[in-house]
């Protein structure tokens, strides 16, 4: 048998904080476990050599949800509300993203990694759904983090929809921004009522590349779908490794 394949995870950082530290919800960490991968913690401290190191021995990718993206890696100038912006981390998922596509490592890319994905694929942010989308929708949710509040279609026929094992979820969501401008092979194919891009994949070279705007991390304990995008990153590692 195989071993458990070791699927990469990456952290967030504290920003103008003694002593630094590197940190992520234990949701994921158990998500992935669960879901029969053995994650393994990336955080943006890591040096260029131990960067290296550690890529070439993951099996998967999981990009984890966090603060925003620096508007300056999409070449726009920041809005007043971009906030929690680590340049060390932008740099570490960004690289990774990169890594991983060219290598066809499987990646799943959560909230904030949704977002990562699109930029280092050369696409863009909304950087504030209330003041340039707008809507109905409220994705800032003040309710628990297990709980949906708000449904989302999924294309029928996609990747995306095969993996979920639905067209329609009921998500969480907590956060402001959302994807503008899509990045070089980036499909959309999941959205809010107001329009809102809550899921894309890529599946150039065959490779298992999705992304979705809200958190499942927190959804698995009562909810298949969710659930189902752990299994799919891990299911496919375990493949090719």
């Amino acid at each position: 048998m195989k071993p458990a394949p070791l699927i990469g995870v990456t952290t967030s950082i504290t920003l103008d904080a003694h002593p630094e530290r590197a940190y992520v919800n234990g949701a994921y960490v158990r998500a992935v476990q669960d879901a029969g991968g053995v994650p393994v913690l990336l955080p943006p401290q890591l040096d260029g050599a131990a960067r290296g190191a550690l890529w070439r021995l993951l099996d998967g990718v999981v990009l984890t949800g966090g603060g925003d993206v620096d508007p300056a890696c999409f070449g726009e100038a920041r809005h007043p509300t971009v906030a929690d912006v680590s340049a060390a981390r932008d740099t570490l998922e960004i690289d990774l993203t990169r890594y991983a596509l060219a290598r066809r490592l499987p990646l799943l890319a959560i909230c904030r990694g949704i977002q990562v994905l699109n930029v280092a694929l050369g696409g863009t942010l909304d950087q504030d759904i209330g003041s340039e989308v707008g809507g109905s929708i409220v994705h800032t949710q003040t309710e628990p983090r297990h709980q949906p509040t708000h449904r989302v279609k999924v294309e029928d026929g996609t990747c995306l929809a095969a993996i979920l094992g639905a067209t329609e979820v009921e998500v969480n969501s907590f956060h402001h921004q959302a994807l503008g401008r899509l990045g070089e092979g980036l499909r959309a194919v999941a959205w809010a009522a107001d329009g809102v891009i809550e899921g894309v994949e890529r599946t150039e070279g065959g490779a298992l590349v999705v992304g979705v705007q809200w958190h499942p991390e927190d959804l698995v304990g009562h909810d298949g779908a969710a659930r189902n995008l752990f299994r799919a990153v891990v299911e496919r590692s375990r493949t090719l490794g």
